[in-house]
């Protein structure tokens, strides 16, 4: 059936949709207990007729959330908006982006715009909740939900990740399967809770294996293409360098492309490369990256679905949620090949 653009109603979509108006209500209002196919179906319907509920300029709420960012300068911020602004459009909601560089002052003057326009909830990405702003938004009365934090959240804080440490044990684990036993690590920022699961499943997957975690194959990163570039390199010059890179990024993992080049390497042929993420472009790198996949757009939904709940009131089932990753298994990642064994090898030999 089709639905008039005009004047839509909550009935004609739940008619289009074949459910019933307390389900398209259900939606509306961020319920969870709605099957996932359905709410996808519906929020389209809601997107493609720009449903705009008759009351919301008379509901005494703001119809707004905030969405802050510490940096806005990597693809996996877009699939997080995305995310957040398929739940919010759906349920009437404007999304206000903020991006804050770390900084107090940034931070402080998001919050004097918020005092004067008001919120119905704020997301915060990759960061903890400073305890004079956790206090501030505790007096307004604005719930708070984050995604990845950095550190631990206060207790009443819901907190939205992926499953970091299983991730980063699989991509290892896919890594080892291929015969490859030095494998290089680049970690993301240290202060962020997600960085650290991941290594740490990396470290598990290796001592599982019964291999030696190399601290000289180690490398720090910042998540971004040049610190991949950069870690790589460094990787790829040592005297015995990996087989295989394992990048907590799909960004640095690019850079990692980059770095192998530049040295005359052949990916998957000379070396392995894994990723962390799925972003839209692993798929179209050459060769397309082998990665975990991180649900980011899931966790944005997830994230408003929960703190539009807590701005009615609402209990949520549980704080803590981490989404389940899973590995994409592509074309940069291959067996370890005898010749490779050999040439490495005998450089090993010839360093000492």
């Amino acid at each position: 059936m089709a639905v008039g653009k005009q004047r839509v109603t909550i009935a004609a979509i739940a008619q289009a949709a074949g459910v019933s108006v307390p389900t398209v209500s259900r939606v509306l209002n961020g319920r969870s207990d709605v099957s996932a196919s359905t709410r996808e179906l519906i929020e389209q319907l809601l997107r493609e007729h720009d449903y705009r509920p008759r009351n919301s300029r008379h509901s005494g709420r703001a119809r707004l959330i905030d969405l802050v960012f510490n940096d806005l300068d990597s693809p996996w911020a877009l699939e997080l908006i995305r995310g957040v602004e398929d739940v919010t459009h759906a349920a009437g909601v404007g999304t206000v982006v903020s991006q804050v560089h770390r900084r107090t002052t940034a931070t402080r003057q998001w919050l004097q715009n918020l005092r004067a326009r008001a919120s119905d909830g704020v997301i915060f990405v990759t960061s903890d909740v400073a305890e004079p702003v956790h206090n501030e938004l505790h007096r307004l009365r604005v719930p708070v939900v984050i995604i990845d934090p950095a550190g631990g959240a206060a207790a009443d804080v819901p907190t939205i990740g992926a499953t970091n440490w299983s991730g980063g044990r699989t991509a290892t684990d896919h890594l080892i399967s291929l015969g490859h036993r030095r494998i290089g690590f680049i970690e993301g920022p240290r202060d962020l809770l997600c960085s650290r699961a991941r290594l740490d499943g990396f470290r598990a997957a290796m001592e599982s294996a019964g291999l030696p975690v190399d601290p000289e194959l180690i490398e720090q990163g910042d998540f971004s293409n040049e610190t991949g570039f950069l870690a790589g390199g460094r990787l790829l010059d040592r005297a015995g360098p990996p087989t295989a890179i394992f990048a907590s990024s799909d960004q640095m993992a690019f850079g990692v492309y980059e770095a192998a080049r530049r040295r005359g390497l052949r990916v998957p042929d000379d070396l392995s490369v894994i990723g962390f993420d799925d972003l839209p472009d692993a798929c179209w790198s050459s060769p397309p990256l082998t990665t975990v996949r991180q649900p980011l757009a899931e966790m944005g939904a997830l994230a408003a679905r929960t703190v539009l709940r807590l701005s009615r009131g609402e209990a949520i089932e549980t704080p803590r949620v981490e989404l389940v990753t899973k590995l994409m298994t592509r074309e940069s990642t291959a067996p370890l090949s005898e010749t490779r064994t050999r040439l490495l090898a005998e450089a090993s030999g010839q360093a000492a």
